[in-house]
């Protein structure tokens, strides 16, 4: 497992900052490397020490937090601390980890870094089935926006996703959803195990497969096909390899 996580603390109220490195001191696993008072105070050394994790806020002089986000390069993982709840789904949008309303007490703050540093030590492991076997119940479900909402969906009820220009159409059982995301990105939030690549404008749900017949797959009445790129691969994970 890893160590310990390195953050770093910017926010521009000193009684913010002092609460902050409170509980971070109190959190085996995590080790202050510094606190800043803006963004532009901090830029230098993060791009020098790279932290794991960054304890951030929003409204700052100068230079918002929501603004810095996109310029971290690379992008250590980010806990937002605010006292304004309107900008959640701005900060969903910017794949922010988590987002703490202040005040927030310890146990909502311990809560969120211990899951982080859980996920962290999970992609250490070396044996691939106990990391799937410890992640799956947190991938039962997955939030994605739609129009101006964020909606949970339950994986298990993914039977495939189909890919729309700039957008992807989710299908289930039930309903058709439309998102703006990359398919790039939806594999990285689904559970691998249950799903598969089988062309560049599909995912399929495995067990959702109803039969495959000459490169096609069928799902209920939905014929996908499967593509030369990503067929070894998907026929490999029928077989278990």
């Amino acid at each position: 497992m890893k160590e310990k996580l390195s953050c770093y603390i910017i926010d521009d109220e000193h009684l913010a900052q002092e609460i902050l490195e409170e509980y971070v001191a109190k959190v085996p696993f995590l080790e202050l490397k510094g606190t800043f008072m803006s963004p532009l105070e901090a830029a230098a050394q993060l791009d020098k020490d790279k932290p794991d994790l960054l304890f951030l806020d929003i409204n700052m002089p100068d230079l918002d937090g929501l603004s810095f986000i996109p310029m971290l390069n690379p992008k250590p993982m980010i806990i937002l601390t605010t006292a304004y709840d309107q900008y959640a789904l701005k900060a969903f949008e910017l794949e922010v980890k988590d987002y703490l309303v202040k005040p927030f007490s310890f146990e909502r703050f311990y809560k969120g870094v211990l899951r982080l540093y859980q996920e962290q030590s999970n992609r250490q492991l070396p044996d691939k089935k106990e990391i799937k076997t410890e992640t799956k119940h947190e991938q039962e479900y997955i939030f994605l926006k739609v129009g101006h909402r964020i909606q949970k969906i339950a994986t298990r009820e993914i039977l495939f996703v189909e890919g729309m220009k700039d957008y992807l159409r989710i299908h289930t059982a039930k309903e058709k959803i439309m998102t703006l995301l990359s398919f790039a990105r939806l594999e990285e939030l689904l559970p691998t195990q249950d799903f598969a690549r089988v062309h560049r404008s599909y995912v399929v749900a495995i067990d959702k497969i109803d039969h495959i017949e000459k490169n096609r797959i069928w799902i209920g009445d939905q014929v996908i096909p499967i593509s030369d790129s990503y067929s070894d691969n998907f026929y490999s994970k029928l077989r278990g390899v």
